[in-house]
């Protein structure tokens, strides 16, 4: 099919430009036709949103109820909200919850649609900075471990979360040859540690300043391993609660390219050992830690442009081409281009979402 869009301005992954028609053929983008006539545009069409690490949406936390009702219920909300693309994610748990979970994703693997595979956040982690997560849970891998839990999921994880300074660096050079996008994350790693972890092949940093060593003028920690390494990328949850818009305005001046944006979103649970309840617009543990947010990954970009003083350009591609770029989908998804996945959004002049496009059908919110 050929759309015309003579009033809207679309982002082709690299800048905004005006649109006269875009042409879909089996849920890709054929041909995509800017013009050079100006005119007032109102509308605003932008690739659908990836979020690399959400626990939950749709009233479903995927580790309370691993099922895959629960993940069609979350991809279905998400959808709704412009997520195109998302990894369901784990927090640290026992292996029970571990393999179940695994079990529904590669269950549902069958009929997916945004889910794109697992984030397991945990449980290898460094207790000292364990935020929200289980103490009991917290452990060391084994190699052993690490290559049976990969051949169990066989092929649905596609990151992990650990703290390199408590793991073999076997672990660790296994998971990054059996394609696992390693971040390092709830870490209390100094600076050397966490940049031997990053030439390693650590690709990218989990929520940026949260359950992590910080910056000191005498020992300056994780954030600025980030900022000093040519490649290592982060993700930052910015909702104000977590990280301070100005911590994140200054940060994405030095990371540009190498920071992208994850809601690390919740939903409220009652059972299991992850008991999140809203507290404003934040959700906290029973005893008063913060937990996950309560964030779109609109409102993220919303942020970022309203708080942040990041350009509306820089934002968009932190919430699709760079996170798509890390786990090797920027071939089809982060842009508006022939021959990318026909997954896209229409916002109006306030950033407010209009219209969802799938795989070139469109969803209805």
């Amino acid at each position: 099919m050929t759309q015309t869009f003579d009033i809207y301005n679309y982002f082709d992954g690299d800048a905004i430009k005006p649109l006269q028609n875009l042409e879909i053929v089996n849920g890709k983008f054929k041909t995509v036709t800017e013009t050079s006539i100006a005119s007032e545009r109102e509308n605003l069409i932008i690739p659908g949103f990836i979020d690399l690490q959400i626990y939950g949406a749709g009233g479903r936390l995927f580790s309370a109820d691993p099922t895959v009702e629960s993940l069609t219920i979350i991809e279905d909300d998400l959808l709704k909200k412009g997520t195109t693309g998302f990894l369901a994610c784990i927090a640290t748990n026992t292996p029970e919850v571990f393999n179940a979970c695994i079990s529904a994703a590669k269950d549902h693997s069958k009929i997916t649609r945004n889910c794109l595979g697992l984030h397991l956040e945990g449980p290898f982690l460094n207790a000292k900075r364990r935020g929200a997560h289980i103490s009991e849970f917290i452990r060391k891998a084994t190699l052993d471990e690490i290559k049976a839990l990969l051949d169990f999921g066989d092929g649905v994880i596609k990151m992990m979360t650990i703290a390199p300074e408590v793991q073999d660096e076997e672990v660790i050079q296994y998971l990054l040859e059996n394609n696992v996008i390693v971040s390092l994350g709830h870490s209390d790693a100094t600076f050397k540690q966490a940049t031997a972890a990053y030439d390693l092949g650590v690709q990218t940093t989990t929520h940026l300043f949260n359950a992590m060593s910080p910056i000191h003028h005498r020992e300056p920690g994780i954030p600025t391993a980030v900022f000093n390494h040519e490649k290592a990328m982060a993700s930052i949850i910015a909702d104000g609660n977590h990280v301070d818009f100005e911590v994140i305005k200054f940060s994405q001046k030095l990371l540009k390219e190498r920071m992208f944006l994850i809601t690390d979103a919740v939903t409220e649970c009652s059972t299991g050992p992850y008991q999140h309840r809203l507290l404003g617009d934040k959700f906290v543990m029973p005893d008063g830690t913060l937990s996950g947010s309560s964030l779109t990954m609109l409102q993220a970009v919303k942020n970022c442009v309203s708080h942040c003083d990041i350009d509306l350009v820089d934002a968009i591609k932190m919430s699709s081409l760079y996170p798509a770029r890390l786990i090797g989908e920027d071939k089809i998804k982060g842009k508006i281009e022939s021959g990318y996945q026909a997954d896209f959004l229409i916002l109006d002049k306030e950033l407010n979402l209009k219209e969802i496009t799938f795989k070139g059908e469109l969803i209805h919110n």
